[in-house]
């Protein structure tokens, strides 16, 4: 494969995981909750490329708040290619008030590695921004952002939540930590889709987002959120600059069961 591919890899295996506070009205089960796993194999311009896997974490405090860390670890096959792709991104879940306390991504290419750090304010409106490039000195720089402002782990999960409607268009806007945008999120249809656990029914939903560089998309990204009450996506189709991804659910285990407030549907 050439270089420009491998490089492409990494881009599109971080940008799948990256794949507001709301009105509260009462009470109701949390579509996921901590202990939950979901493994996908990840496809790129036809061939098995990678696997990414996403974990609801234990409870912890983070810049003394109570959160559920998401992890999302995405890699590629040594077969593809020559060096280890390799990325780790941590979205601190405040599940009480459904929002993001920030995150942390750690990313290692070929020994090239990349760290950056998101603080968000408790409101949402303002970030404080940490990175770093192999042994550089960190680099900080602080961001006005619209209120309710989550990262694209946190819009993904926050949509999960949501009593999911065909023909409903859901907003969140998204901050990436050098871009911001608001990701919408248009449920199409209700189908059967072909996954790697076999064929699940589904909600198609038509994502707009607005990456920029080798993430840069040719046409809105596809998810499919089982139709269950985990809202799992089981499978993402996505078109990047850089060539198509897809990634399908291999396996699945749920979390515990954690009542949290029902929010308001942002959007439409």
């Amino acid at each position: 494969m050439r270089r420009q591919s491998k490089w492409g890899l990494g881009a599109a295996l971080t940008g799948l995981l990256w794949a507001g506070v709301c009105l509260a009205e009462g009470t109701a089960p949390s579509a996921f909750g901590p202990g939950e796993q979901a493994q996908y194999r990840v496809r790129y311009l036809g061939i098995t490329a990678g696997t990414a896997q996403v974990t609801v974490g234990a409870p912890m405090t983070q810049w003394e708040q109570n959160v559920w860390p998401i992890v999302s670890v995405a890699k590629s096959d040594d077969v593809i290619g020559v060096w280890p792709i390799k990325s780790r991104f941590v979205s601190y879940w405040d599940a009480a008030g459904q929002r993001v306390a920030g995150s942390d991504l750690h990313s290692d290419e070929n020994g090239k590695r990349r760290r950056q750090r998101i603080k968000m304010t408790a409101d949402g409106a303002s970030a404080l921004v940490i990175k770093q490039k192999d042994s550089e000195a960190p680099r900080e720089s602080t961001h006005e952002l619209p209120p309710n402002t989550l990262d694209m782990t946190g819009a993904t999960f926050a949509l999960r939540n949501q009593a999911l409607t065909v023909g409903r268009e859901y907003v969140y806007s998204v901050f990436t930590g050098s871009r911001q945008f608001s990701m919408h999120a248009v449920v199409e249809a209700r189908e059967v889709v072909s996954t790697g656990m076999g064929l699940r029914e589904a909600f198609r939903v038509r994502v707009h987002t607005e990456f920029g560089g080798k993430l840069d998309t040719k046409r809105d990204l596809v998810a499919y959120l089982a139709s269950d009450a985990s809202h799992v996506p089981v499978r993402i189709e996505a078109e990047f600059s850089l060539g198509t991804v897809v990634a399908e659910l291999t396996d699945y285990k749920p979390g515990r069961v954690v009542t949290v407030a029902r929010a308001e549907s942002p959007g439409g």
